[in-house]
C-alpha cells in the first residue's frame, strides 16, 4: 500500500508526544536525551517518536559522535497547512452567507411598534 506523504504528516502529528517534540525543535537542533527529558517515558519510547518524525519527513537526524541531533523539517507541515486553508476558506465562505442570511432576515423581520423591553424583558408601556 503506498501511503502519501500529506497521510504521513498527519498521523505523525496527531500524537500529542509528537507534536511537543516538534515545537521544542522550533528552537533548533537538538540531542534525542534532551528531547526526552520533559517526557515521562524511556529513550527507546522517545526513538520511536522520532522514526515517526523522520519517516514523515518532518525531521531530520545526524549523527555526531555518539550524539543523534534532530532537527525539524518543516516543509511537509506546508502541505498540511495549504490542504487545511482551503478547508478554511470554504467554512469562511459559508458562515460570511450565513451572517448575510441572518442580516437579511432582520433587516425584513416585522418591528413591533409602540413597545419598549423593560430590564426583565418584559414590555413596558
Amino acid at each position: 500500500m503506498v501511503i502519501d506523504q500529506l497521510s504521513l504528516t498527519f498521523s505523525a502529528l496527531a500524537d500529542p508526544t509528537r507534536r511537543a517534540i516538534l515545537a521544542r525543535l522550533t528552537s533548533g537542533q537538538t540531542s534525542v536525551t534532551e528531547l526526552a527529558a520533559p517526557h515521562d517515558m524511556s529513550l527507546p519510547a522517545i526513538s520511536k517518536h522520532l522514526r515517526v518524525l523522520e519517516h514523515s519527513g518532518l525531521i531530520t537526524r545526524s549523527r555526531a559522535g555518539q550524539v543523534r541531533p534532530c532537527q525539524l523539517k518543516a516543509e511537509p507541515m506546508k502541505d498540511a497547512v495549504d490542504w487545511l486553508e482551503r478547508y478554511r476558506r470554504h467554512w469562511e465562505e459559508r458562515l460570511d452567507r450565513l451572517a448575510d442570511y441572518l442580516q437579511e432576515l432582520q433587516a425584513n423581520a416585522p418591528r413591533q411598534k409602540g413597545k419598549r423591553r423593560g430590564r426583565a424583558g418584559k414590555t413596558s408601556r
